[in-house]
Parts: structure tokens; C-alpha cells; sequence
């Protein structure tokens, strides 16, 4: 059976970033999200909207060198992290399975399709160029309810 997308069109930054913020609206305690797209894709620029949909004022930065950035805001502890420098063994050696699903917290992995076959349950977005500042996202989900991203798509609209 194949898999229900949503598929909504950014044309610059900006709009990535306003994107994030509504994609907030929808997101709950132990969502795990996934992030795929090219280097410079947009991944990074959705989560810095996602964190200021959450409330957070602060400077947001790319977990490229870290490997796990954590944010609070007042409704979620936010583990981003950036898998692209790993194999998946390193992934859970890291003991990062804490972090999934953990009670009032989200997760947001970068790179994250390496370990997709060893997670349960997650929103994927995939960040597609289109041209210049110009980006697809397609939205799928696993083991979630597909009106978990239909009330996404409503959230756009606005």
C-alpha cells in the first residue's frame, strides 16, 4: 500500500521558518521526528521555526559537530540531532534511545532515515530543492494516525 503524503511548497526562507512554527502546533509529548533532504536543504531552518512555535528565544544551532543540541521550552524538553557523520550502531551506542519517546520531550533527527528501520513510530519530512529559497517538504508518518498530518495540512492553510 503506498504511503499518504502531504506535500507543501516553501519559496523562501522565511516561509520554512513560518512552517516550522505551525508544524509545532500539531507535534505532542514523545514525537519523534525525522529530516531528510540535501545539505542546506532547509532542515535546520524548519526546527529553528519549530523552536520558536514552542516559545524558545534563543539562538538555534545546528547540531552538526555536537551530535545532540537539547532546547527547553515550556511545554517539551527538544532533542535535535544530527546523525549525518554517523552509522547507525554508533546512533544507539550513544544510548540516544533514552531520548526517543522520553516523557515530555520531542525528538528532531536530522538525518535521520539511516535508523528509520529500527523506529517504531515517527513523522518524516523530506526537504526536496525546487529551485532557488524554493523547497518541497513531503510529510508521511509511521505507526501515527494519518489525521495526525491531515490536521498539518490544515495548519498551513492558515
Amino acid at each position: 500500500m503506498k504511503q499518504k503524503k502531504i506535500k507543501i511548497k516553501s519559496n523562501s526562507e522565511e516561509e520554512t521558518i513560518c512552517f516550522g512554527k505551525e508544524f509545532a502546533k500539531v507535534l505532542a509529548e514523545k514525537d519523534l521526528v525525522v529530516l531528510e533532504g540535501a545539505l542546506g536543504g532547509g532542515k535546520t531552518t524548519f526546527i529553528k521555526g519549530i523552536l520558536c512555535g514552542l516559545g524558545y528565544k534563543k539562538k538555534v544551532l545546528s547540531p552538526s559537530f555536537t551530535l545532540v543540541r537539547q532546547y527547553k521550552t515550556k511545554k517539551f524538553l527538544v532533542h535535535h540531532m544530527d546523525l549525518y557523520r554517523l552509522v547507525p550502531e554508533d546512533v544507539f551506542g550513544l544510548g540516544s534511545q533514552d531520548m526517543f519517546y522520553a516523557l515530555s520531550s520531542i525528538t528532531l533527527i536530522e538525518w535521520g532515515a539511516k535508523i528509520e528501520p529500527d523506529l517504531d513510530k515517527y513523522i518524516k519530512i523530506e526537504f526536496l530543492f525546487k529551485g532557488l529559497n524554493k523547497r518541497e517538504l513531503k510529510f508521511s508518518a509511521k505507526g501515527y494516525n494519518f489525521d495526525k498530518l491531515k490536521g498539518l495540512k490544515e495548519e498551513m492553510k492558515k
